[in-house]
């Protein structure tokens, strides 16, 4: 190993699948018992004092479609529930940390996001979160199976506890493809940033657990933090061999694109990803001077919707392009 100082570890995050015993899956629900699911669940929000100063209720239909698309894009929501939207709601924490999607695949999704290598810490507030909503909701449990869920993959535990991260060296050297083979035996899988389907712009991927069903929940927790270790392991052995094998051209790469971030006029939004993702390369490997907290802002703020949130208009595409080059170029210059 190098003396390399970095993470890859951008992110780590847990979600917890729970459903209310009495009410059909969302799926079966009507637009009626769909409420009287948000209701009962904000009820438990709206009694508890500390809880009504801490988090936010929003119900998705009364918000309008660009909130909810920077909801998507800042993982307080799904791609699901956006398109579910008018039988859905969401409570989240002033800090953005704890969200609760409501009648989104189930009736409880509780997650916790924290930066870096943080999934104690989220798995703690998750299943604090989890003890007080279960103080008031009798969940859907089976003695045998565990906690009953709408898709077979989460029934048991209900936990998913995954992290994003950034593997720009192991994207290059054309070994992910084999390492997501390994770990898919494993019952992990390595996906986009917005799960299944997505892609892995900036060389961003998250991995996350499979099974859920007879194994605990430290069993799934110890299993991905064991996969980000050797994943950390694997991304600097990678990147000391492309850096030994031909420095300068390492360099190159990253001065062009860190050029380009900040005297573009017109950037889209996947390019943008890429050019970031090889500027904080350049920043963990000692290249050039930066702050990557600031990058990963700048990755969440240049998406769609984010965007036009910033400037408080909405922007056709082109507009987008504009303005995404003119907010990256002010906060790097």
């Amino acid at each position: 190993m190098s003396d390399i100082n970095y993470s890859p570890v951008v992110s780590t995050r847990i979600r917890l699948a729970r459903n209310i015993k009495k009410y059909p899956f969302p799926i079966m629900l009507s637009e009626e018992k769909s409420n009287e699911v948000i209701q009962e669940i904000v009820k438990v929000f709206e009694n508890d004092e500390q809880l009504r100063d801490r988090y936010e209720i929003n119900i998705l239909k009364r918000i309008d479609m660009l909130t909810k698309q920077e909801m998507v894009e800042h993982h307080l929501i799904s791609t699901n529930l956006l398109n579910e939207y008018e039988k859905g709601a969401v409570v989240v924490s002033k800090d953005k940390k704890i969200s609760i999607m409501i009648n989104e695949e189930d009736h409880i999704r509780i997650q916790c996001l924290e930066k870096g290598m943080g999934i104690d810490d989220a798995y703690e507030a998750a299943n604090r979160m989890d003890d007080i909503l279960e103080g008031s909701l009798e969940y859907a449990f089976n003695e045998k199976l565990g906690f009953l869920t709408s898709c077979l993959t989460n029934v048991g535990t209900g936990l998913r506890a995954s992290a994003m991260m950034h593997l720009p060296a192991l994207k290059a050297m054309g070994e992910l493809k084999r390492i997501i083979q390994t770990l898919s035996k494993i019952g992990l899988t390595v996906r986009g940033a917005y799960g299944e389907g997505s892609e892995a712009l900036g060389n961003m991927f998250q991995i996350s657990n499979q099974v859920t069903l007879g194994v605990s929940d430290k069993d799934i927790i110890e299993a991905v933090k064991n996969i980000i270790i050797q994943l950390t392991e694997k991304e600097e052995k990678a990147r000391n061999f492309l850096i030994s094998n031909d420095r300068l051209l390492i360099e190159d790469k990253i001065y062009r694109s860190y050029g380009v971030l900040k005297n573009a006029k017109l950037l889209n939004y996947e390019e943008s990803m890429m050019l970031l993702s090889d500027v904080i390369l350049g920043i963990d490997l000692g290249i050039i001077e930066g702050n990557n907290t600031m990058l990963h802002h700048i990755m969440n703020n240049i998406q769609p919707a984010s965007l036009q949130l910033v400037y408080k208009e909405e922007l056709n595409e082109r507009e987008r392009d504009i303005k995404r080059a003119e907010y990256i170029g002010d906060l790097l210059n």
